[in-house]
């Protein structure tokens, strides 16, 4: 089984806020004491945290279900419940976050200790002490803690490095990274031996250093899913320099110059911004007979496609004997000197805009008639409100079905044909409509 996971999807629900308390004093020498229930404490909210020493996303492969705690009910005396703690779920640096129903982008958790709140905890119902007024000096009224944020989140991680290895499975990209880093990836003399994508530190004579990938070959159609490609292109998008690896020695009968077009071809199909990064061309396998001619012909053809102001660098190396090395790493620390970051997402993307003007609003309530003849109530605003109703006082519950006269509930059902008697359903709440 690999222990790579670079895509998930998690559900994550914040804590319910605590519930107000109903109470009221009693102290000997304090006539009227009047009511003294507190407040409820917040929920705990959830939030994602890179932590740079995490590399994939593995840990979410058999836990996916992340739920932060409630609140803190209200006590007496005035006192207030104590608020969740907020959980914590660490992810790697390079995850980006969506809402997995909508798609819509939450952020990108590039650096170390970055924190990302996907899920709000809900604030704590208000105690009796909140209800006190002139005219009803001792309510039996309190709230219940608001519901957490519920939502499911896709996870997709894209791998943190300055320089990306791509070309035609077997072309030496995993041996090349083997001898410029530390980095142990498998080699082997068989397609798709790298499966998953694997990442190095180079260091270089004068102090400058990189960080390097090596993503699984690619191969003709992987923007539309053939062979491996399809499932780590994603992960060249963060590098902002590009070394295509070509095999030169042609001994498995395929053209350089050939491989060279359909890399690309596959870059631009799966992201036009692909091409945008600067490349240079990495003519590997220069100790094998027949690569200095094949070389040769890649330069005349590449001549024929680019202008001389415009033609790519071309470093001849062997991988195996380490011939040409040095070079094309020095050459490489250059352009991305000189590159600049590329961005993942437009600001528009990532910005959370407010427009001004006029916008229908959502409708507090919805209304839809059962076959038996029954009614059925629905909606964000009025299933929230029932949830934060606490029906084990007269007067809350009485509460309760003024705010729904005042929202137009009585009128609509009224409008759409209910009578005395018809039996009305909220949520899990059942009662019956009266004249």
């Amino acid at each position: 089984m690999s222990m790579f996971l670079d895509q998930v999807n998690i559900e994550v629900k914040a804590g319910k806020g605590g519930d107000g308390m109903v109470s009221f004093r009693r102290e000997k020498y304090v006539p009227n004491g009047g009511p003294s229930g507190g407040d409820g404490g917040k929920g705990g909210s959830i939030i994602l945290k890179v932590d740079e020493g995490l590399r994939t996303l593995m840990d979410f492969r058999y836990n996916r279900h992340f739920k932060a705690k409630s609140g803190e009910k209200g006590m007496n005396k005035g006192m207030h419940g104590r608020g969740a703690e907020d959980l914590i779920v660490k992810v790697p640096a390079g995850t980006t976050v969506r809402d997995a129903n909508t798609g819509q982008l939450l952020g990108d958790l590039v650096e170390n200790g970055q924190e990302l709140v996907v899920a709000r905890g809900g604030r704590g119902g208000r105690g009796n002490i909140r209800f006190a007024t002139a005219r009803n000096t001792a309510p039996e009224i309190a709230e219940n803690g608001e519901p957490g944020e519920e939502r499911t989140l896709n996870l997709e991680l894209k791998v943190l490095a300055d320089v990306g290895l791509v070309g035609f499975p077997s072309v030496g990209k995993s041996t090349l990274l083997s001898v410029v880093s530390k980095a142990r990836p498998k080699i082997g003399d068989y397609h798709f031996t790298t499966l998953v994508p694997n990442v190095g530190m180079v260091f270089l004579k004068d102090g400058e250093s990189f960080v390097m990938a090596d993503m699984p070959g690619l191969i003709e159609g992987a923007s539309q899913g053939v062979g491996l490609g399809d499932q780590f292109l994603r992960h060249i998008e963060r590098t902002r320099v590009l070394l295509h690896v070509i095999d030169m020695s042609g001994l498995e009968g395929r053209d350089p110059y050939e491989d060279y077009v359909t890399i690309n071809q596959e870059l631009k199909s799966y992201d036009l911004r692909l091409l945008e990064r600067p490349q240079i061309i990495v003519a590997n396998k220069m100790d094998m007979p027949d690569a200095k001619e094949n070389l040769e012909q890649f330069k005349a053809h590449l001549a024929e496609e680019f202008s001389e102001e415009e033609m790519p660098q071309i470093f001849p190396i062997s991988g195996i004997t380490k011939q040409g090395v040095e070079p094309l790493l020095e050459a490489t620390a250059q352009l991305l000197n000189e590159t600049p970051e590329f961005p993942l997402y437009t600001e528009e993307e990532m910005e959370e805009t407010v427009q001004y003007g006029l916008q229908e609003e959502e409708p507090a309530f919805y209304i839809t008639r059962n076959s038996d003849g029954s009614w059925n109530l629905s909606g964000d605003k009025i299933e929230k409100l029932y949830k934060m109703t606490n029906f084990d006082h007269d007067e809350s519950s009485m509460r309760f079905a003024r705010q729904l006269r005042a929202m137009g509930v009585d009128e609509a059902l009224r409008a759409r044909g209910a009578k005395d008697g018809d039996y009305i359903y909220l949520d899990d709440f059942i009662f019956e409509f009266i004249e």
